[in-house]
């Protein structure tokens, strides 16, 4: 099959053979009748992209890898090369394409790179290179690196520093440890940065119930807590509470003047076993009413 150029003229001179027309080369790669390869090609004078044989022959590439640098190569500039979109118009699938666009990254065929557009937002840009080591217009060079970078060794996690030591209550009656309990609680519906893990409110409820037991009221408590705090949060909420704690003890109540009791705790809402009815009570079981009628018809 042969081109013609449809710009000329027609005239009446005989078409050359095919095996001679200009615009067709043949290699004679596998006429000796040992097989190999044969090229049939034609001469492109539209729509078409050159490729080094660097890419196209590439050692170390996969062959998904070296399609999709071919394919976005002839792409225009302007065009979306993110994984999402070439996903959409390529079978192999977002995890296969991404690795062959990691591929393509670390030997110099793509970069990419942020950058803030007009209004603040952040965008990504790709740059493809055709021929890495060379430097186009107005373009840092493309590197290909000779080797994979190595993945950096994961360090080991360091256990964290342990808290500061806090004071402890001359008397940890129960109650008072369920106050101070409560008290640590609810210091993030006052400073959510101040939420704390239940280790750490079992370390610093000694130290609140100390508080308390030196006739220090709950919101006097509170108040030195979560006052003056560094405007961008504490690091570390619970070493700071700790410190706080220990740092500012307030002095135990005179000689001769009795200790204040412990504050009243409220017990936890229970279901009646009888009518279904929520009631306070330490303990589950039947509410008033119930035990009542119960009494009643013994």
């Amino acid at each position: 099959m042969d081109t013609r150029d449809l710009s000329v003229p027609p005239h009446a001179q005989s078409r050359p053979p095919a095996d001679k027309h200009p615009n067709r080369r043949h290699s004679r790669t596998g006429d000796s009748g040992h097989g190999g390869l044969t090229h049939d090609n034609a001469r492109h004078t539209t729509r078409f992209t050159v490729i080094g044989n660097h890419l196209a022959q590439h050692p170390e590439l996969s062959g998904l890898a070296i399609g999709l640098a071919v394919y976005i190569q002839s792409l225009p500039a302007g065009a979306r090369v993110d994984i999402k979109t070439l996903a959409a118009r390529f079978p192999e699938g977002v995890t296969r394409i991404a690795a062959a666009l990691r591929e393509l990254e670390a030997h110099g065929y793509l970069r990419r790179e942020r950058q803030r557009i007009p209004g603040g937002r952040i965008v990504t840009r790709t740059i493809s290179c055709n021929q890495p080591g060379r430097r186009s217009e107005g373009e840092p060079v493309c590197s290909a690196p000779a080797r994979p970078v190595a993945a950096p060794e994961r360090r080991e996690k360091r256990a964290p520093k342990p808290l500061p030591a806090v004071p402890h209550p001359a008397q940890p009656a129960p109650a008072l440890l369920q106050a101070a309990t409560a008290l640590l609680a609810g210091l993030r519906r006052h400073d959510p940065r101040l939420l704390l893990s239940a280790c750490d409110t079992a370390h610093l409820v000694p130290g609140v119930a100390a508080w308390l037991e030196r006739d220090v009221s709950p919101g006097a408590v509170r108040h030195a807590l979560t006052s003056d705090l560094p405007p961008e949060g504490p690091r570390r909420p619970a070493a700071l509470l700790a410190h706080r704690l220990a740092a500012h003890l307030p002095p135990p109540p005179p000689f001769g003047v009795p200790a204040p009791p412990p504050p009243a705790v409220r017990s936890p809402l229970q279901t009646c076993d009888g009518c279904d009815r929520a009631f306070r009570a330490p303990d589950p079981g039947l509410c008033r009413d119930c035990r009542s009628d119960l009494r009643t018809a013994a």
